[in-house]
């Protein structure tokens, strides 16, 4: 197939993108690097630096794509609550400007980057698709948004089939078949693992755990980390799945969650770095455990993460940050 991957020298676009080259698709990516990578593209894969506002100047009715992968997006949530305009612009309006594209063009598939982080619940069980939908930042609101957006298309259109991909924590690192690299790379860092990895290299002077006292086996927050390479394998399989005038929604993790002071104890057996850690208290709105359930992945996409175990997820991430700041 011909595809078009928007945000495809990101972090994750830039791995789906290369296992799409793998798999023999024809691949087209749009990033106006402001948070990308050139780095981060396969060779065989056309690039276009520009932004997803101008997606009509490659996503034309006689370019002949056969789908779409959207990744282009503002993804930082303290960002998004500091600054909304930006994300109400970059997320909501660049997938307005890439349905109107979608829909001139008559493209049949879309697949989208959608989050997890838009569910709420009672801070214990597991989240499934059916979970309340209810925004607590900026950024969820605007992939809770296009999600909508995507199901009004979808709805209106006898070509259109999309599916929305709802990621939990997306961690680890590639070493692609080309000797690229790929991990997490974001500036300022968010992310738990990262940040760790950080303090084990003497980026940061120390570390912070936030809350002690969750009711949690060991007192702090569990999260759900999925592998970068489990995750983009996902959208491959999803690609094939769209059916026209569908949008199929999946969430996507591990099931299982690991505690802040696992993952922190992993870094630490991974690195061998015993870094400082200072304890603070809860952040607010934390809920105590955030897992995703991806039984109906399994089940309808034949989706199975391979990649579960922490360590690894960890090592990746370590060999990837270590090249980067040998």
């Amino acid at each position: 197939m011909k595809l078009l991957v928007t945000g495809g020298a990101g972090y994750i676009g830039s791995v789906v993108a290369h296992q799409l080259v793998a798999a023999g698709h024809q691949v087209e990516i749009i990033d106006d690097l402001s948070t990308g990578y050139a780095t981060n593209l396969p060779s065989a894969a056309t690039f276009h630096q520009l932004s997803v506002h101008r997606v009509a100047e490659v996503l034309t009715p006689d370019a002949g794509f056969d789908g779409v992968l959207h990744f282009a997006a503002s993804i930082e949530v303290a960002e998004s609550v500091t600054n909304p305009e930006k994300y109400w612009h970059n997320n909501i309006e660049g997938s307005l400007a890439l349905l109107r594209a979608i829909r001139a063009a008559r493209v049949p598939r879309l697949i989208f980057s959608s989050t997890g982080s838009m569910y709420t619940g009672d801070g214990h069980t597991a989240f499934d698709e059916t979970a309340e939908v209810r925004p607590r930042n900026p950024y969820a609101a605007t992939k809770a948004t296009v999600d909508q957006l995507i199901a009004g298309e979808c709805g209106a259109s006898s070509t259109l089939g999309a599916t929305s991909l709802r990621y939990f924590n997306a961690a680890g690192a590639v070493l692609t078949s080309d000797g690229i690299h790929l991990g997490e790379r974001h500036d300022p860092e968010s992310h738990l693992i990262p940040i760790l990895l950080q303090a084990a290299s003497g980026q940061r002077p120390e570390f912070t755990l936030y809350g002690t006292d969750y009711p949690t086996r060991d007192g702090t927050c569990i999260r759900d980390y999925i592998h970068v390479t489990d995750l983009a394998t996902a959208h491959l399989l999803a690609l094939d799945a769209t059916r026209p005038g569908r949008h199929d929604i999946y969430n996507l993790g591990n099931g299982e969650g690991f505690t802040n002071r696992e993952v922190l104890d992993t870094v630490r057996a991974v690195t061998g770095s015993d870094f400082p850690v200072r304890t603070a208290d809860r952040r607010r709105g934390d809920p105590a455990v955030c897992i995703a359930s991806s039984d109906k992945a399994r089940r309808e996409l034949a989706w199975k993460p391979e990649h579960t175990n922490l360590a690894t997820i960890v090592s990746d991430a370590w060999q990837f940050h270590s090249r980067q700041h040998r």
